[in-house]
């Protein structure tokens, strides 16, 4: 049973917002709700700097390789030992039937052993979507809301006849952004009064992959969201739950200017490795700013044949490898970047990066597996990218302070539990965001360490470097890049 709460937690997603773009010009109420807030001004996207991977690590507080989903294309040998997908629905509801779990306990799990609910409207991807909630379906409790489905299934007919069908997407999707809050307002927080909500909007990311990070449309996108932002604020003023709410905005990732695009698979095949259903192959996962391969059964020399190539090619920048492939020279260790884990693959290559300034003024540019130059995109290890937007307000936490310590998207779920009086953060990667409390302990000790590594090849020195910076024992991946010397 459900216990009743007069407030909420609220988690609201801006997709792809990056830390300059909360400005009083471009997102006037997000700059109006800071000031009076926590500002996290260190804060961390999970590697790779992708969407789904870091939906599925703010539900779970766990790094990628913890929670069991690498990416947003993943090869699952536990699903498929060879073939790579996009991590989609149904796919994903395919993957949990066969493999069970999906996923580690997500938030959603945790608050309804305690008789709570977790509800999360999305706008984006159906991937992104059914992280939030991947057992909802099955007696999980909670529930997803999304434009093409509903967890339970039973709730889309639901949701249809009282709102509508949802809008078709334009340039940009500000039509669905209103329609989200419109449900989340008067169903999800109206009548449901979930213990923790969370509506994830698609704007700036939809436009910055279509437009360019800085564009026209990208930046109406923005001004769209914020105005979204503050229908959210208004409702929440006017139905007098605004004292008993604490609100968290989050982004998932920053981003960069794409400066070229590259077929990684096709250059890999017309290097000799076939496809990883052949020894001596690779399954090839394209991420944007990130590649993933799996060699096939994982066999250490075609791993370390592999590794030497893609530290001869002009865009590899950093390369991790996990346990199951042994020690791969010029390699660092994907436990590193938290990626290892039971589904880590063989190799993940972030593209190299620079932080040259785009047209509009936005610093990064990136290698990229799609798009077109002068398009947006993340996934990498760029500083541009692993840099993303937390702010937090409410009576949880302090009012009118900027957060220097590090700090990340796996640590949104435990700092819940934590003001939520709930057990489950323990045994999370992520840790209790206590120097932004209320009535937390103040000023946190971090540090931060770079891991190196090189490998001498025929034409060259390929060195690579990774920052990582930690409080305690959980980590947080600064930045990471490479190239061949």
């Amino acid at each position: 049973m459900q216990q009743e709460k007069k407030g909420f937690i609220l988690i609201v997603a801006f997709d792809g917002l990056q830390p300059a773009q909360v400005t009083a010009a471009l997102a006037p109420n997000l700059a109006a709700f800071a000031e009076r807030g926590v500002v996290f001004d260190n804060h961390h996207a999970v590697y790779p700097s992708v969407t789904r991977v870091n939906a599925a690590s703010i539900a779970t507080g766990r790094y990628p390789g913890a929670h069991g989903l690498a990416a947003n294309v993943v090869a699952m040998r536990d699903f498929h030992p060879h073939n790579a997908f996009s991590a989609m629905q149904p796919t994903l509801a395919a993957v949990a039937r066969k493999t069970s779990p999906l996923l580690s306990p997500t938030l959603a799990d945790l608050l309804h052993r305690h008789g709570h609910e977790y509800i999360a409207v999305g706008t984006g991807t159906s991937g992104n979507a059914y992280v939030h909630n991947p057992n909802a379906e099955r007696g999980g409790g909670g529930a997803t809301i999304h434009p093409d489905f509903c967890l339970p299934n039973a709730l889309h007919a639901d949701i249809l006849a009282r709102f509508g069908e949802w809008p078709v997407e334009g340039v940009t999707n500000a039509a669905k952004l209103e329609h989200a809050v419109t449900i989340l307002t008067e169903y999800v927080l109206g009548e449901r009064k979930p213990a923790v909500a969370c509506v994830w909007f698609s704007e700036p990311d939809h436009a910055q992959h279509a437009h360019g990070v800085g564009s026209a449309v990208g930046l109406l996108a923005l001004r769209e969201a914020d105005a979204q932002f503050g229908r959210i604020l208004a409702w929440l003023e006017d139905s007098g739950a605004a004292a008993d709410t604490d609100v968290l905005v989050v982004s998932d990732h920053g981003y960069s200017t794409i400066g070229e695009v590259i077929d990684i698979e096709a250059h890999v095949r017309d290097a000799g490795f076939p496809p990883g259903g052949q020894a001596g192959g690779a399954t090839v996962a394209t991420n944007g700013g990130s590649a993933l391969f799996y060699t096939h059964d994982s066999d250490t020399a075609t791993t370390d044949r592999l590794a030497a190539w893609l530290m001869r090619q002009r865009w590899c920048g950093a390369l991790v490898a996990s346990d199951a492939v042994g020690a791969i020279a010029g390699t660092l260790p994907a436990l590193l970047v938290g990626a290892e884990g039971r589904r880590a693959p063989d190799l993940a290559m972030s593209f190299r990066w620079d932080s040259r300034a785009n047209a509009a003024g936005y610093a990064g540019y990136a290698f990229s597996t799609g798009g077109a130059p002068e398009l947006g995109q993340h996934g990498s290890m760029s500083r541009h990218e692993m840099r993303n937007v937390l702010i937090a307000r409410g009576n949880g936490f302090r009012s009118g302070a900027r957060i220097q310590s590090p700090t990340g998207n796996t640590d949104i779920a435990p700092t819940i539990l934590h003001l939520l009086g709930i057990d489950g953060g323990a045994v999370m990667d992520g840790r209790i965001l206590v120097e932004a409390l209320a009535d937390g302990g103040g000023d946190v000790e971090w540090q931060t360490h770079t891991y190196r590594a090189e490998r001498r090849l025929p034409d060259g020195v390929y060195r690579q470097r990774i920052d990582v910076s930690s409080v305690g024992a959980t980590t947080y991946v600064d930045e990471g890049n490479g190239g061949l010397e």
